[in-house]
C-alpha cells in the first residue's frame, strides 16, 4: 500500500484532505504541529480524534515552540489581537511567517523516512484568509525543492486536493465522505466555545449556510443558523 503524510491541524481543510487521501487507498501518516498556536489543545484533540477516524497507521506530534519566539502573528503571539470585525483584502495579522513551508519541510523528512509517495496538505486558495504560502504555485515550488533536496530515489507529490474548492464545497465533499466534522476546529481565539467571529470561524459558518447543513460544533456568541 502506498503511503501519504498527512499534515492535519485538526481543522476542517486538512481533515477532508486526508481523508480524500484514505480513499485513494494510501496508508495514512498523520503529522500534527504544537506551535503555540492560541488554540494548541483544542487542534491536538481533534487530530487524536481525526486520526483515530483515519485509523493512521504511524502518528507524529511535533512541538514547534519556535514559532513564539518568532511572533509576529496574532495565532502565536498574545499580544496582538485576532481580528473579530469581518474579513478584510490582504494578508491577514493571524498569518504565522513561512508556516506552511516549515511543515512541509518536516513533512517530507518523515515522507522520505517512511517511503511515502505523497504529502497531503489541505491548502485552500480561493476561498481563504488571504495567506500567501497556501497558493498553489507556491505549493508546486515547495514540492520541488522537496525532490531536489531529498535521495534520488525519493519522489514525492505534494496533494492539495481542495486548493480551488470553496468552504461550502468541502462541508459538502465532507458530508459526502463521511468526515466527522465535530471532530475538527477552525476558531483561532477559543477552545471551549468557537468564537464565531474570527476570519476562520466566519469562513467555516459561511460554508455551511452555504452547503444548507448546521455546523455540529459549538459556538459561544449566537446561535448557528
Amino acid at each position: 500500500m502506498p503511503k501519504a503524510v498527512c499534515i492535519i491541524s485538526g481543522g476542517m481543510d486538512s481533515a477532508v484532505s486526508a481523508a480524500l487521501a484514505k480513499r485513494e487507498g494510501y496508508g495514512i501518516i498523520a503529522v500534527h504541529f504544537n506551535y503555540g498556536q492560541r488554540t494548541e489543545g483544542k487542534e491536538r484533540e481533534c487530530f487524536r480524534l481525526l486520526a483515530e477516524d483515519l485509523e493512521a497507521e504511524e502518528r507524529y506530534e511535533i512541538d514547534l515552540p519556535f514559532f513564539t519566539q518568532i511572533g509576529a502573528s496574532a495565532l502565536t503571539d498574545r499580544s496582538i489581537e485576532v481580528p473579530t470585525g469581518g474579513i478584510e483584502p490582504g494578508v491577514p495579522v493571524t498569518y504565522v511567517p513561512f508556516r506552511n513551508g516549515i511543515f512541509l519541510s518536516i513533512a517530507a523528512a518523515i515522507a522520505e523516512k517512511h517511503g511515502a509517495e505523497a504529502i497531503v496538505i489541505g491548502v485552500v486558495e480561493e476561498d481563504s484568509s488571504g495567506y500567501p504560502d497556501c497558493r498553489e504555485s507556491y505549493i508546486r515550488a515547495m514540492e520541488k525543492a522537496i525532490n531536489l533536496g531529498t535521495k534520488e530515489e525519493t519522489k514525492i507529490t505534494i496533494k492539495m486536493p481542495l486548493v480551488h474548492l470553496k468552504k461550502s464545497e468541502i462541508v459538502s465533499k465532507a458530508l459526502e465522505i463521511g468526515v466527522d466534522l465535530g471532530h475538527t476546529w477552525s476558531c483561532y481565539r477559543e477552545e471551549e466555545a468557537a468564537c464565531g467571529v474570527c476570519d476562520s470561524c466566519r469562513l467555516r459558518l459561511q460554508g455551511f449556510r452555504e452547503a444548507g447543513v448546521s455546523d455540529p460544533i459549538r459556538y459561544a456568541t449566537f446561535t448557528k443558523s
